[in-house]
This record gives C-alpha cells, sequence and structure tokens, in this order.
C-alpha cells in the first residue's frame, strides 16, 4: 500500500460510524483500499471507480444551520467539495475546495480536522455514472454570512436549518450526516 492510500485507511479506519450503514462503508472502504492504490480520480468524471471524494460540510453549530450550495450538474442542494487530487492529503482536498467553492478559508473546528462521516454512493450522470467515496469535513460558519460561490459549479446557495425535514433535494446522506453531528454537538449528561 503506497504511503498516501495509508494515510487515507488510517483516516477512514479512525471515524465512528453513527449507524449500521457507515459502519459498512468504512469496511467496503477499507477492502477497497487494501486492494489498489488506484483511489484518485484521474480522468473525468469516472476514471478509476470508485475515487476519493472531500465534502466540505459548513456548519453554524450555534445558530443550527448547514449552508448548501445549489450543485449546477446535479441539480441538488450540496455542501461544497470534489475530488480528491492524486497525492493530495483529504484535508488538503477540503481546505482547497472551500478557497474555490466558497471563496474562503475556513476553519474545521467544530469536531477536528479528522473527517467526520464516511460514505459510499453511486452517482448517474452521462457517462453512466460512477462511485464517490466521500470523506466529510465539518467547517464552522456563521449564519449571518452570505458567500459567493463559484458560478461555474453552483446557482447560489444559502443557510437551511438542521431539521432533515426540511431540507431541499440533497445528497441522501446529509440526513444522516445531521443525525450524527446532533449526537456530537449535545452535552453529556450525568
Amino acid at each position: 500500500m503506497e504511503s498516501a492510500t495509508a494515510v487515507v485507511a488510517d483516516l477512514v479506519g479512525a471515524i465512528t460510524p453513527v449507524d449500521d450503514l457507515e459502519q459498512e462503508h468504512i469496511e467496503q472502504t477499507l477492502s477497497w483500499l487494501a486492494r489498489t492504490d488506484d483511489i484518485y480520480r484521474r480522468i473525468p468524471p469516472a476514471i478509476p471507480s470508485p475515487h476519493l471524494v472531500a465534502y466540505v460540510v459548513l456548519v453554524d453549530p450555534g445558530e443550527r444551520g448547514v449552508y448548501l450550495g445549489r450543485h449546477r450538474k446535479s441539480g441538488l442542494h450540496l455542501p461544497m467539495g470534489g475530488h480528491v487530487e492524486i497525492g493530495e492529503h483529504p484535508l488538503a482536498a477540503a481546505r482547497r475546495e472551500a478557497v474555490e467553492e466558497l471563496g474562503v478559508e475556513v476553519f474545521f473546528d467544530v469536531v477536528g480536522e479528522r473527517p467526520f462521516l464516511l460514505t459510499v454512493t453511486p452517482t448517474v450522470g452521462p457517462s453512466g455514472g460512477h462511485v464517490d467515496t466521500s470523506l466529510w469535513y465539518v467547517a464552522r460558519g456563521c449564519r449571518l454570512r452570505d458567500f459567493d460561490l463559484d458560478p461555474t459549479e453552483f446557482d447560489g446557495g444559502r443557510w437551511w436549518g438542521l431539521d432533515p425535514c426540511g431540507l431541499p433535494d440533497t445528497d441522501p446522506h446529509l440526513p444522516r450526516f445531521i443525525r450524527k453531528l446532533d449526537s456530537f454537538l449535545q452535552p453529556a449528561t450525568t
């Protein structure tokens, strides 16, 4: 296993799953990483499949909000993010994507600088689709702030409440992310 792949395997192995599906995704990803070092997208949009993606979920934990952009290609309201470049650390990819798509540097101080959620998602598209293995990072935002999103990627964006029932059409795993985030943000009872 190449060192870059080993770093990703360590990150994935350290994730505490929120549910059986995330546990399944972790096991599936660790098995994939053990079989190959070809984990970065080389030829857009889909080669190889699967490949790594880093999501940057901008969250205002105090005001209970999540910022989503209306993604032009998918038509969904999504967190910022994109493909991890060859040899790039996933956190570096998350930082890069935040600057490219939000236009600002972000701080990963809500849950830390490690991926918070892992998902394995089949996509659809003109090439027949592919599989994204996505590492979800949590960045701190302020619900009072708006962003001029990259117009080549997004047709605007807005803050949404952290109520899974009130979300727009989005990534199918975002409600699970919110549930996991809520469990993390809840104060421990004694």
